[in-house]
């Protein structure tokens, strides 16, 4: 005879991520392994992480550790949830910074700055939220059948062929 055992998955996590690249892995990792078990369509779950992976890399580059953390050490928030429709919200809470986030024009050969344009193109909705405490959470919605399908343009540069980069050496 066997026994099958239910297993409650969270439909809803948060968590303390190091500020800084330590603790994103981790975070990805986890946000993965729950919305899996959740039954987050794969499509969605990939989004997600991206997302999440650009939300925490902005938070530590832009943004103060949460509490008392002005030397640079210190944690962020990163949560996510299911509602009852389906709609995944991801949200990433730092201490504040010197700017808003908002999305960049970057050059073509600019290394930063498509973060927020990656998820202007995954998301359904996205936003800021402050708090009078001074934190700035960054949050994001996520669904279904909602990636915009000009993505790859949207947030990369115009198309180059390497092979008119040696026009001139003939």
């Amino acid at each position: 005879m066997a026994f099958v055992v239910a297993q409650e998955v969270p439909t809803s996590s948060s968590m303390a991520v190091p500020h800084g690249p330590a603790g994103v892995g981790e975070a990805r990792h986890r946000m993965r392994e729950q919305l899996n078990r959740s039954g987050v369509p794969e499509t969605v779950v990939d989004d997600a992480v991206l997302i999440l992976s650009e939300l925490l890399s902005n938070a530590c580059r832009h943004g103060r550790p949460l509490g008392n953390g002005d030397a640079g050490d210190g944690d962020v928030r990163a949560a996510w949830r299911v509602d009852k429709a389906g709609r995944l919200t991801v949200e990433v809470t730092d201490g504040g910074g010197p700017t808003r986030p908002v999305p960049a024009t970057p050059s073509v050969t600019a290394r930063g700055g498509r973060g927020l344009n990656i998820i202007t193109a995954l998301a359904q909705e996205w936003g800021v939220r402050d708090s009078a405490a001074g934190e700035v959470t960054v949050w994001v919605i996520v669904t279904e059948g909602h990636r915009r399908e000009d993505f790859a343009t949207r947030v990369g540069g115009p198309a180059f062929d390497f092979a008119d980069a040696f026009d001139d050496l003939d």
